[in-house]
């Protein structure tokens, strides 16, 4: 069977954090022997600043990096008829132009017999609603959405009739425990490490207070990683002793966890404030690395971890320091965190899970095509 996927970019992470989950998806569905194809834009922003930054060996390590994922890019003479007439499977993210949204659906309509899912992993329903309200969605078989408030947002708004649930996770392949040589690392290296984009001041408030400030007060020794940080937040970094690293490809993301002794979850406002049990995929990925996490305020509605013990939770800037400081001077209870987190990534949020829940939409929706195509519920299972 074929899955086809339209992505923003797989191959820039650059300010993309999709793109981690997606590859995952992808190298999750050929390790079970689908074909898959993603379609990116030539002139997509993430490949274009990543390249403008970092030189184009960046993206063009992504071949070496994930030999088992196959990318090819569009421009505005491709034909996109004929790449959805040989897909089974076709899975549109919300960062496509909406233009094409609508062609692929036209597509779809004039008796496309491949089965269309469009894909939502941000706020974007409930901060820039036009701009999810103006898509023209009526001939996708059914919608993604990475947590149930949006699931639930896109139903109450009447823009589809079958929404499901889709979380992101983590790709265990490249996210898991350091061996005990990095191990060793981790207990004489630096204190915390934070990876994430500075961002459009959805979350500058919290950075000041669950991150720069607690960490300057303890003294800590840090690093933080991400883009789009400006003057200012830099300055602010300096000041608590942080050390900025600027853009780090996700690949490398697991080596920075094992030279670090803890990590935060910093969620963006709008998840917080009109998305609840949506947790960054930062989040999943550090579980899964076994690093001890502390999160600012989040609900966790939906009951993806076990708060307090796959990681702590804290409702203030002083809570923060007062946990931070716990983990780092208690080792029972970092290597507790450790345990449990690993534990619950494993038994619920790895990529290999959101597959099987993939699988199981299609079987639910999927056309005939698509449904003749899909292995058993005892094979899939095995």
């Amino acid at each position: 069977m074929r899955f086809l996927l339209y992505t923003h970019s797989l191959i820039s992470d650059w300010n993309h954090g999709n793109a981690h989950f997606l590859r995952g998806i992808l190298r999750e569905l050929a390790a079970r022997s689908f074909e898959t194809l993603a379609l990116e834009p030539e002139d997509g922003w993430s490949r274009s600043n990543l390249i403008r930054e970092q030189g184009a060996a960046a993206a063009d390590s992504f071949g070496e990096t994930f030999p088992d994922l196959i990318v090819r890019t569009y421009d505005a003479a491709f034909d996109h008829e004929a790449a959805l007439a040989a897909a089974d499977v076709v899975l549109v993210h919300e960062w496509t132009d909406p233009g094409l949204v609508a062609r692929i659906g036209t597509a779809r309509r004039c008796g496309g017999d491949f089965t269309l899912l469009f894909h939502d992993t941000h706020h974007r329903a409930v901060s820039a609603e036009r701009s999810i309200a103006d898509l023209l969605l009526a001939d996708y078989d059914a919608i993604l959405a990475f947590g149930d408030t949006l699931r639930q947002r896109y139903l109450a708004a009447g823009w589809a009739d079958q929404v499901f649930t889709w979380h992101e996770a983590a790709d265990i392949t490249l996210f898991k425990p350091p061996a005990e040589r990095a191990s060793a690392e981790r207990a004489s290296g630096r204190d915390l490490v934070w990876i994430g984009n500075w961002g459009d001041g959805e979350r500058t408030r919290e950075l000041e207070t669950f991150l720069i400030e607690p960490c300057r007060r303890l003294g800590l020794s840090g690093t933080v990683r991400g883009v789009r940080y400006p003057d200012e937040a830099l300055a602010q970094l300096r000041a608590a002793g942080l050390a900025y690293g600027g853009w780090i490809a996700n690949v490398d993301v697991p080596a920075a966890f094992a030279a670090h002794r803890v990590t935060m979850h910093v969620p963006r406002r709008p998840y917080v404030e009109s998305l609840p049990g949506i947790p960054t995929i930062r989040m999943f990925e550090a579980l899964a690395c076994g690093i001890p996490l502390v999160s600012a305020p989040w609900s966790d509605a939906e009951n993806l971890f076990r708060t307090g013990q796959d990681y702590l939770s804290v409702a203030s800037g002083d809570a923060m320091k007062t946990a931070l400081a716990a983990v780092l001077n208690d080792p029972d209870l970092a290597a507790s965190l450790s345990r449990s987190g690993i534990e619950t990534i494993r038994a619920r949020h790895t990529c290999g899970h959101r597959v099987d829940e993939l699988l199981a939409v299609l079987r639910r929706i999927g056309t005939e095509r698509v449904r003749r195509q899909l292995p058993g519920e005892q094979e899939a299972a095995e």
